[in-house]
């Protein structure tokens, strides 16, 4: 638990600035560290160069992750010298997957970093903070079986109308090109009391639209009050019955884990939205094995036929990797006919990256960039055609949205469809928080633009 606040904290009003890198989770993280900082008296400021803490929650899964700590870290370290010459401390924190992963050697090589703290100790952060003033540089990467979410303080207020919950975090799976469980740890699913009294909290202070999160959320199996084992399903009904909680999505999945009470929760429960994120990864059964997926791309067809079996309203969106060593001409090929037979709504594509420490890392058959960046191109085009054509499948459509921020011009707000799609219409700021009806009237390559009804 972090310590009191004492006279002279309250009386330096220290401020905090975090930037956030990669994943919804590490958002929620980013949340979670913040809520830690104000209840030991400091206050968060938008402008880094104000800041007297700067964190960087980083994230390893994409491409370039430390490059790009690096590159802030070089920014970091002027405006902390120019802050010294006016008299004003500044203390630097690399927190998350790249901390976890890589963040000794980066203290060692970038001097400005005060405190490196790994995905499970981030609750200790204030505390961290506070030592490495007296005993200079920190580094906390252990893991502490999840104390975490008992040690942060209570829920205050959402930011936004929609709000995400962690619920699971770490991954058995072990894929081949995958630092998650080396960096989050093995799967560990959190209580069912302590997510209900999460939520309940984020419910009073206005959310009325909740993503539950895990590395492999479907494979959530927590406990009741009473100790029974919940599965995902479990939890979702325990949610859905919170009256002014109208929404609920979860992210991400893993087909393994896609079972038949959960394809079934799709099409009877009304609060579930209609959007699956379920990652295939690979096209070709021998790249799939390489990666250690434990699926075809024939499970992976005949998972979705079932689903859409259960719900054909439903969309899919997915993750892709590219370049993966070894993967031949036609084995891409084999990844975009898989893109041309589901036809997803969404989907998030990448060039396979090495990551230290990952069998997929010293594989014979190491792709070129050129190849891997062609192929990427080829790939998001056929991506890209896929989701315009969902777009403008839904000019004319009538969809409930939640509206949750202005738009860019006055008179306009932007929510969010079933369908996790931006929604421009013109409407009065009163629906804030609100959801409404809305005719599609218009569909771009990212959103969509409407008018309320009457």
């Amino acid at each position: 638990m972090t310590s009191p606040i004492n006279a002279s904290d309250r009386q330096a009003q220290k401020t905090f600035f975090i930037k956030t890198y990669g994943c919804q989770m590490n958002v929620y993280d980013s949340e979670r560290m913040g809520e830690a900082l104000v209840a030991d008296g400091y206050t968060e400021t938008a402008v880094l160069e104000d800041a007297d803490l700067i964190v960087l929650n980083t994230c390893h899964i994409r491409e370039r992750a430390v490059d790009k700590v690096y590159s802030e870290l070089g920014r970091i370290r002027d405006i902390k010298e120019q802050r010294l010459a006016a008299g004003k401390s500044t203390s630097v924190t690399i927190a998350g997957c790249v901390a976890q992963a890589e963040g000794a050697e980066i203290a060692r090589r970038v001097g400005v970093v005060d405190v490196v703290v790994g995905p499970q100790s981030y609750h200790r952060l204030p505390a961290l903070v506070r030592q490495a003033r007296t005993d200079g540089q920190i580094i906390a990467t252990e893991f502490l079986d999840n104390e975490k979410f008992d040690a942060l303080p209570v829920r205050k207020r959402a930011r936004n109308t929609a709000a995400y919950l962690t619920v699971q975090e770490g991954c058995d799976k072990f894929c081949t090109f995958c630092v998650v469980p080396y960096t989050r740890g093995a799967e560990f699913s959190r209580p069912m009391s302590q997510l209900l009294d999460e939520a309940l909290k984020l419910v009073a202070g206005g959310v009325r639209e909740m993503t539950l999160l895990g590395q492999n959320v479907n494979a959530y199996h927590g406990v009741d009050a009473a100790g029974h084992e919940v599965t995902l399903v479990g939890l979702i009904r325990a949610l859905a019955a919170i009256p002014e909680l109208e929404r609920l999505r979860y992210t991400t999945s893993h087909p393994r884990d896609m079972r038949d009470d959960l394809i079934e929760l799709h099409a009877t429960e009304p609060k579930l939205m209609p959007y699956l994120h379920l990652p295939f990864q690979a096209g070709s059964d021998r790249i799939l094995a390489a990666m250690n997926r434990k699926h075809t791309a024939a499970d992976y067809l005949e998972l979705v036929r079932r689903i859409r079996a259960k719900n054909p309203a439903l969309a899919l969106s997915t993750d892709i990797i590219v370049g993966f060593p070894g993967e031949t001409e036609a084995e891409f090929e084999a990844t975009l006919e898989m893109v041309r037979t589901v036809q997803f709504a969404q989907a998030y594509s990448f060039k396979y990256s090495a990551r230290p420490g990952t069998p997929a890392a010293t594989m014979d058959g190491q792709l070129s960039e050129a190849v891997k960046t062609e192929r990427l191109h080829r790939l998001q085009a056929l991506l890209a055609e896929a989701s315009t054509r969902f777009n403008a499948g839904c000019v004319g459509k009538i969809f409930p949205v939640l509206f949750e921020k202005a738009g860019r011009r006055p008179g306009q707000l932007i929510g969010r469809s079933p369908y996790l799609q931006s929604v421009y219409a013109d409407v009065d700021v009163a629906a804030l928080g609100r959801i409404m009806q809305v005719q599609i009237s218009a569909a771009g390559p990212n959103s969509l633009a409407g008018v309320v009804c009457a």
